[in-house]
């Protein structure tokens, strides 16, 4: 049997959600969210979709407009009509054309260690 992929929560076209908000499973914005925190696995936001918070998940998908820092542990995924205010850490990060960003980005598999620490060491090393 073959597996749908659903949402498990959907703020809708013309509705608005303020607070903290932590989804286990995949969450899609079309309306409005604001907040202090969002924490899901799974962030799309659709073309209409509105979101303002710092973002923590593992991919985030974006068509709309966020305000707020991204942290995605697999992958950030800003597709042409996406607009992002905030700094973007995550271990892969795919831009299309027509894309607004303004922020830091920082492309790393270890969210341990500064990237920018791990290099200069790794120049520094004896060859």
């Amino acid at each position: 049997m073959a597996r749908i992929d659903t949402n498990n929560s959907i703020i809708g076209e013309k509705s608005y959600f303020q607070g903290r908000f932590m989804v286990k499973g995949k969450l899609r914005v079309d309306g409005k969210f604001e907040g202090g925190v969002l924490e899901v696995d799974q962030l799309e936001v659709g073309p209409k979709g509105k979101v303002k918070t710092d973002i923590y998940a593992n991919t985030v998908n974006v068509e709309g407009l966020i305000i707020g820092n991204i942290e995605a542990k697999l992958r950030v995924y800003l597709l042409p009509t996406s607009k992002v205010i905030g700094n973007i850490r995550t271990k892969e990060l795919i831009s299309r054309e027509g894309v607004t960003f303004e922020g830091n980005c920082v492309i790393s598999d270890n969210f341990t260690q500064s990237p920018k620490e791990a290099l200069i060491k790794l120049f520094n090393e004896e060859n």
